[in-house]
């Protein structure tokens, strides 16, 4: 196994935006990066383990809605993507993607259907985007792995004087021929590189 595609397997599914509450053992602290805090844990009734990363940005609520869950702003996610398709669109409110990611050989191309739900409380500002599989829609193809196992959530929580705090959590089961040891001795990098890639883009960004 070729240890550099370990970390394209952990991040690519990631760009998917939004997740599944689980309760679950408390995290444990992993590193801190670019003003970035990483932590891991448990995934119940799973020897993989789940990723969270958390940031104050310092940009407005606004720039981060637009980037995170609007179809139109896709630009930032992985270069892997090779291609999607938008199934359903609900603005601010439901989105449907049918996404494929070109992997190194030999690992096979994966693919994924996400059903992604998104609230916002009219009160506090806060934003939850949440994704889960969405099955027996797209059939599955013989040259791909198809990805049915994972959750994410992202929270974007408005803090005060033009800080916003988002938090990503996510679980996902590559599939295939991956070595649990392996991913879970890489699976820290994918919030660190998500959670970069849109710090990047807003604090930048003029």
């Amino acid at each position: 196994m070729n240890l550099k595609t370990l970390p394209l397997i952990a991040f690519l599914f990631c760009h998917v935006m939004v997740g599944l509450d689980v309760h679950a053992q408390q995290w444990d602290f992993i590193k801190e990066k670019d003003g970035i805090k990483i932590y891991t844990r448990k995934e119940a009734n799973s020897a993989l383990k789940q990723f969270k990363g958390e940031v104050d940005l310092h940009t407005s609520l606004e720039k981060v809605y637009d980037l995170l869950g609007n179809v139109k702003n896709v630009d930032w996610w992985d270069k892997n993507l090779r291609e999607i398709n938008v199934l359903l669109y609900e603005k601010d409110k439901h989105i449907q993607y049918y996404l494929i990611y070109g992997v190194p050989w030999p690992l096979a191309d994966r693919d994924l259907c996400v059903d992604a739900k998104i609230t916002t409380d009219p009160v506090t500002g806060v934003r939850t985007i949440y994704s889960t599989p969405l099955l027996n829609v797209i059939p599955e193809k013989e040259d791909m792995v198809r990805i049915k196992d994972y959750w994410q959530r992202w929270v974007i929580r408005p803090v005060g004087k033009g800080i916003v705090h988002i938090t990503l959590e996510g679980f996902v089961d590559p599939g295939g021929n991956v070595p649990d040891w392996l991913y879970n001795m890489v699976i820290t990098e994918t919030p660190l590189k998500i959670i970069r890639g849109v710090k990047e883009r807003l604090e930048t960004k003029k």
